[in-house]
């Protein structure tokens, strides 16, 4: 994936808004080179616009940016949690902040990158189940952080509420996903799941496990996959894919090197980090080939300082860089 160059010519980042260019398919068309192929990237442009779209939402409503949800309230109405349960009133924290509203934005997304796909063809089913991954994805990922109130600065009282990290952290967990993708069978006829715990996380998860892992609640249980279908794997000998796995059932064009036809622009000219031996280095960039490298004259602003009022004022700088581009 690293190879693939993507075009994307709107504003902001995905997800941030639920304008028609943040759709999986506006995305497609921006990259024909991927357009016709349901291959690991496909399904990786699938899976992380349908979980940035669930963060945003989800981290919008306790931020009051949208009018029509709020804070996840269902927390408040849970057991406070004690350190020691034979010790009656002694609690560890309670319930309170503003928690991030993961169910809300996990419905939205189902409702706006879903919209189109019915789940008739292999190719819709393969795209609902990289939908599905990527916002159980955001979900598994909250996490609880509190806040200690007591004079002095004692933790007489903590509260606490759910929390989202950065979504940096939900795109590394898709990429290693997108690593490690299942292939499908390309004539799966998606069999309906006789068993809906498949989708579910466990009835009676582990009681200390509520700091480390997901929300752990009833209500989250109750969040199972909507579709009823188990896609099978192109290798018999292989388990099932998980809820969370994502899916493909063709391999990946070539992205070395440049075909007019799919619309890949090859990585000839692309810069590489010499010193990196990681998918930025020039010996996986460049596929081989080697790569050139010069000194070129970058100018950038420096030395700004600002004068009242109100005006900010800088120097152009002149500085010399030394680049690497794949041959």
């Amino acid at each position: 994936m690293h190879r693939l160059r993507c075009t994307r010519h709107r504003k902001g980042p995905i997800g941030s808004n639920l304008s028609p260019g943040s759709h999986p398919r506006v995305l497609l068309q921006d990259n024909p080179s991927i357009k016709a192929h349901r291959c690991r990237e496909t399904a990786f442009i699938y899976a992380i616009t349908s979980a940035a779209v669930t963060h945003a939402i989800a981290r919008a409503c306790s931020e009051g940016s949208i009018d029509t949800c709020n804070c996840e309230t269902h927390y408040k109405g849970r057991p406070q949690v004690t350190r020691n349960a034979a010790v009656a009133g002694v609690r560890d924290f309670e319930w309170g902040g503003c928690s991030d509203n993961i169910g809300f934005g996990f419905a939205v997304s189902r409702e706006f990158v879903d919209t189109g796909e019915r789940g008739k063809t292999i190719r819709e089913k393969i795209n609902l189940h990289n939908n599905e991954a990527g916002r159980w994805h955001v979900q598994s990922q909250m996490r609880q952080e509190c806040k200690c109130h007591g004079m002095s600065g004692s933790c007489t009282i903590k509260t606490c509420w759910m929390r989202l990290p950065p979504f940096r952290v939900i795109g590394d967990l898709l990429k290693d996903r997108f690593d490690g993708a299942s292939h499908v069978a390309a004539s799966n006829s998606g069999h309906h799941r006789n068993n809906a715990h498949r989708n579910r996380l466990p009835k009676n998860p582990k009681p200390n496990t509520i700091s480390g892992n997901s929300i752990h609640s009833k209500r989250e249980n109750r969040r199972k996959h909507k579709y009823g279908f188990q896609l099978n794997p192109f290798n018999p000998e292989h388990k099932p894919p998980g809820v969370k796995d994502l899916v493909y059932y063709e391999m990946s064009p070539g992205f070395c090197e440049k075909n007019t036809k799919l619309g890949i622009q090859g990585t000839h000219g692309r810069l590489c980090n010499d010193t990196s031996m990681g998918v930025d280095g020039c010996d996986i960039m460049c596929c081989g080939r080697g790569y050139r490298t010069q000194e070129v004259v970058d100018f950038e602003r420096c030395n700004c300082t600002f004068h009242w009022c109100c005006e900010v004022k800088c120097d152009v700088c002149r500085t010399k860089k030394t680049i690497h581009t794949c041959v």
